[in-house]
């Protein structure tokens, strides 16, 4: 609009000038001067292109030139006066804010002044009708750039805050994608922890026992260890699919803390007893292999450390959570000294991460206790 419409304009109303001052006995030349002029300037402005926004000194002196040509051919010849939408475009289209009001303005009264050509100024009345005409013209369209200029500066803003936002939701993505890493990372290590390390130090331990025992014990320590090989090497190829532990492949939490206490107080020939308590019901697989997991440690670090005679695991359904207890009579240890080893570590990451607790509770000589509890939902 800006590269045809004015043009348009300006041959039109030539072309109308020419006939008009002809019909009337008069010489256009004035007049064709005064449009070859405004098309000069206005092809000037278009030399500039696309630098109008860069350069808005020279912008006002484009609006203001054109503004004096305009109101020159106004009172020349009022018809002029249709020319007056160039103005007003160039005027919103180049000057930036606030210069864009004063362009406005100035059109708006070479408009008026046009439409005002039949008033008698030299009189009272007549400038004041001429003064309302002027403003009939300038306040609604001021009224429009103001508005125009706030609805362009929200615009900005809402793109604004678009880009910061999508700049934050990348920063996000960038700090999920390595939480997620970091994530996977503790799990396989948790993984193999739970799984390849204590079915290791189970065979370890068959194997040491069989360098000291009779040909009969010999054996059973040697199948023992071959057993929690193949163990392990199943679990192993679980951790790398990311499947369910074994116990729970085929059975409920309860059944599987079960089966795992017995294949554990059989290989260290110390009694477990396990009880459940409440309402079984179905937890996340989350829930599951974290309390799990959390059984196998505790049960662990008891073969390893407690020198206990016997064991007690209790899984409990209460009404907000699951609880998983397990206590020895063994030597326990004073928590205060001791650092947390990787397994606990392990489990308290395993139970924290699901909004759950893990306490443990020990002294010298009292035994010692693990609670983990996870929220029920």
């Amino acid at each position: 609009m800006v590269g045809a419409l004015p043009y348009t304009l300006l041959a039109a109303l030539a072309a109308g000038t020419v006939a008009i001052r002809w019909s009337n006995g008069q010489s256009p030349v004035v007049d064709l001067a005064l449009c070859a002029l405004a098309a000069a300037w206005m092809f000037w402005l278009h030399t500039l292109y696309p630098a109008w926004r860069t350069r808005p000194r020279v912008m006002a002196v484009f609006v203001a030139g054109l503004i004096v040509i305009m109101a020159v051919l106004v009172v020349r010849a009022p018809w002029f006066g249709l020319f007056t939408p160039a103005g007003y475009l160039f005027a919103f289209r180049v000057l930036p804010w606030p210069g864009r009001l004063a362009g406005v303005a100035g059109v708006a009264v070479v408009a008026g002044t046009a439409q005002s050509y039949a008033l008698e100024l030299d009189t009272a009345t007549g400038l004041l009708f001429y003064l309302i005409v002027v403003a009939a013209n300038a306040i609604p369209l001021c009224g429009f750039a103001w508005y125009a200029e706030r609805t362009d500066r929200r615009n900005e803003e809402r793109l604004r805050v678009l880009a910061e936002n999508a700049a934050l939701h990348e920063q996000l993505l960038v700090q999920a994608r390595a939480a997620a890493v970091h994530e996977e990372r503790e799990r396989m290590a948790r993984e193999i922890h739970d799984t390849l390390a204590q079915g290791l130090t189970g065979i370890i331990s068959q194997l040491r026992a069989a360098e000291h025992a009779d040909p009969a014990d010999w054996r059973r320590h040697v199948a023992t260890a071959t057993g929690l090989a193949r163990e392990s090497l199943a679990e192993a190829r679980r951790s790398v699919h990311a499947l369910r532990p074994e116990p729970l492949r085929t059975a409920r939490l309860g059944e599987a803390l079960t089966s795992v206490a017995r294949d554990w107080s059989a290989l260290h020939l110390v009694p477990v007893q396990v009880t459940t308590t409440g309402t079984a019901r179905p937890l996340t697989q989350e829930a599951e292999v974290a309390l799990l997991r959390a059984a196998q440690e505790a049960l662990t670090n008891v073969a390893r450390h407690a020198r206990a005679s016997r064991v007690g695991v209790t899984l409990s359904y209460l009404d907000e959570e699951v609880a998983l207890d397990v206590r020895d009579d063994g030597g326990g240890f004073d928590t205060a000294r001791r650092g947390a080893g990787f397994g606990l570590v392990a489990m308290r990451q395993r139970i924290e991460g699901l909004s759950g607790t893990l306490l443990v509770e020990s002294g010298p000589g009292a035994g010692t206790g693990i609670s983990a509890r996870v929220p029920a939902s």
